[in-house]
């Protein structure tokens, strides 16, 4: 049967007339950005599955679909929200076939209502943050007042899809055609390009293991973490072996006791590209995983009573050279902190999507940041890179840190940033 409108504003309310968008005027500087706002955009949920490695990892049998429903389904469940007052769904994803229909199945399956849009979105490694930024828009110029912004990736199950392109003009461009270079090739000429030396990415990834596996066995990221029910082989070698149902409780891709020797005995990652410099434990893991945040008005999450974990401030997105995407963090994070009116000292805390040690190591340097202050536990060299849900992943690590140091010493911004494929790159600004 299909519904009347008066059946979807029942559940919906009322269509906002023009007149109801609001015009609104970005608060400014460190003073004004840390001042609660009725209308500030806030985050009220924020969790993230365990990050499991592709292929080998306790959820490596569990498919794109299952992924983003079992996040949805628990995350639904946890987050004190009633599906009916969701008005909108945005998920990054950059590899399903047919993400579209995967989340809009998910969420249904999941228990929000027919009436609550679902869209995939992909803007590669960027995806999640954009998922956050789009329902952050929506809800800042009166379209929406709640919204569920996502970010899933299934890298065992669907390989990255590497374009071919027939168009002569396209072939004919050489940035063009560096669009859908391998990833890896980006990081060993980025590396020629500002000479990050093999020595100085694995001295960056060596930190980010160290970090991760302290902050693991310190129990830092259990409180992020939705448990996930999944089913897998009996037999780890054996595919076909009789399947045993487990329950992921943490992420599986850490390398405790890893050392600098090791890391230097680690063969190179992308034979024949550039001198070799990057390596696997100097990369980004490839990994499964999914993250999501519920997003309202504060005057709204007060009347529900709900907790206001974040504030959204702004987004930027950059382009640059795609030969040497992993620049894209230098670039975006001065214009998200330009728009924000705030400097990088006054950022308390950094996550950068770790990429490769190559891109780490010269983002972090280009801009003079403080180390102390970046990835404090670790990133994706450690924890994985699940495509679609790190700009979402990232965010929630971020949250629930800052809110973790800011209750005894006042820390309360956070800014995120990752390259992007094909030549972009992302930032956002959140307080707490």
């Amino acid at each position: 049967m299909l519904l009347t409108k008066s059946a979807v504003r029942a559940v919906t309310g009322p269509l906002r007339p023009l007149g109801a968008l609001r015009n609104y005027a970005r608060p400014s500087g460190l003073a004004e950005i840390t001042k609660p706002r009725p209308d500030d955009v806030v985050i009220t949920f924020a969790k993230r599955t365990p990050l499991t490695r592709a292929k080998k990892g306790l959820l490596a049998h569990t498919s794109s679909d299952a992924l983003i429903y079992k996040l949805f389904k628990s995350g639904l469940a946890d987050s004190g929200v009633d599906p009916k007052l969701v008005e909108d769904i945005i998920v990054g994803t950059c590899h399903p076939p047919s993400p579209a229909y995967e989340v809009r199945a998910a969420s249904l399956a999941a228990g929000f209502p027919e009436t609550t849009p679902a869209q995939a979105i992909n803007r590669l490694c960027g995806s999640g943050l954009m998922a956050i930024r789009h329902i952050s828009d929506s809800i800042r110029v009166g379209d929406i007042d709640v919204g569920v912004a996502a970010g899933y990736e299934s890298m065992s199950s669907h390989a990255r899809p590497t374009p071919v392109f027939k168009e002569e003009a396209i072939l004919a461009s050489p940035p063009a055609v560096d669009c859908a270079k391998p990833m890896g090739w980006t990081s060993e000429m980025l590396a020629l390009e500002f000479d990050v030396s093999r020595a100085k990415q694995d001295k960056y990834g060596l930190l980010s293991h160290h970090r991760a596996s302290a902050a693991q066995k310190a129990g830092k990221f259990d409180a992020e973490i939705i448990p996930v029910s999944t089913t897998v082989p009996s037999d780890p070698e054996d595919p076909a072996s009789a399947p045993k149902s487990v329950t992921v409780t943490q992420d599986d891709g850490m390398r405790h006791g890893l050392t600098a020797e090791k890391m230097a005995s680690a063969k190179p990652a992308f034979k024949g590209m550039g001198d070799e410099r990057s390596t696997g434990p100097n990369s980004s893991q490839v990994t499964d995983g999914a993250a999501m945040v519920v997003m309202m008005r504060r005057k709204k999450a007060e009347e529900l009573g709900l907790p206001v974990l974040a504030t959204h401030i702004a987004t930027s997105v950059v382009g640059v050279t795609p030969k040497i995407m992993g620049v894209g963090p230098v670039y975006a994070i001065p214009a998200v902190l330009e728009r924000a009116g705030l400097t990088t000292a006054d950022v308390d805390l950094y996550e950068i999507n770790e990429a490769f040690g190559s891109m780490y190591a010269y983002c972090v340097e280009k801009l003079g940041l403080d180390i102390n202050k970046v990835n404090v536990n670790g990133g994706a060299i450690a924890l994985g890179h699940p495509l679609g849900a790190t700009g979402v992943r990232q965010v929630v690590t971020g949250v629930n840190e800052l809110r973790r140091e800011g209750a005894h010493d006042g820390k309360k911004i956070l800014c995120t940033s990752m390259c992007i494929g094909s030549g972009m790159g992302a930032a956002g600004i959140f307080t707490v």
